[in-house]
């Protein structure tokens, strides 16, 4: 499973670069504004530090707009993911802009007809939100799952990137069922590492390694 890093803050992703732990970038709107810097600017600064791709949002509702706007965007690096929304000119903005080349990242999914839309207008990428299908009481992993069957069975090649993380738990899940992606926050990436019986065993150790009275170093 490939991890992307759902933030836009430089910082956050080096840190995670430097493990290993970064397959890819995706932003939004709403990150670009936490970060408090240009898009163009800080999109480039995430492009030159990690390989893989790096999402970055249009705002425009109507397609050509889109794709104006995802042309402009794909210019700043080539492993640009020019995001775009599930909507009907979102789909004809798609379908441009891979025809062009460019990786397209199709965001906002909550079903599985809309996935199948951005799968045969030739989407690198669909993001389903799994977060905010279960603020609703519906089950995204049922999404995830209904995505992954219906791809496989017609060999669509569009990756499943399973947005909207909360818990390490939709990770854990996510992977059981075939996600390509995850993209989670740093920190529910770093929340992985931690279990209670870890923290549990490693103070044990510690406090028997003190009565040793040694020292390695």
């Amino acid at each position: 499973m490939k991890f992307f890093v759902d933030t836009a803050e430089i910082d956050a992703i080096a840190d995670l670069n430097d493990l290993g732990m970064v397959d890819g970038v995706t932003t939004n709107p709403s990150l670009i504004m936490k970060s408090g810097r240009d898009i163009l600017e800080v999109t480039k600064e995430i492009c030159d530090l990690i390989d893989g791709p790096v999402s970055a949002e249009v705002v425009a509702m109507k397609a050509d707009a889109m794709i104006a706007e995802g042309r402009k965007l794909a210019e700043i690096a080539e492993n640009i993911a020019v995001k775009v929304p599930l909507t009907w000119d979102g789909l004809k903005a798609c379908k441009v802009l891979s025809g062009e080349g460019h990786m397209v990242n199709v965001t906002l999914c909550f079903s599985a007809n809309q996935a199948l839309l951005a799968a045969k207008a030739g989407a690198t990428f669909i993001s389903p939100f799994i977060g905010r299908l279960d603020d609703i009481n519906l089950d995204g992993m049922e999404l995830i799952a209904d995505i992954r069957t219906i791809y496989d069975n017609y060999g669509f090649e569009t990756q499943i990137l399973a947005a909207s993380i909360r818990t390490v738990n939709h990770i854990t899940d996510a992977a059981r069922i075939g996600a390509d992606v995850i993209t989670a926050p740093p920190a529910v990436i770093k929340a992985m590492a931690s279990h209670p019986l870890t923290e549990k065993g490693l103070d044990a150790f510690m406090k028997d390694w003190a009565k040793t009275g040694q020292k390695i170093l």
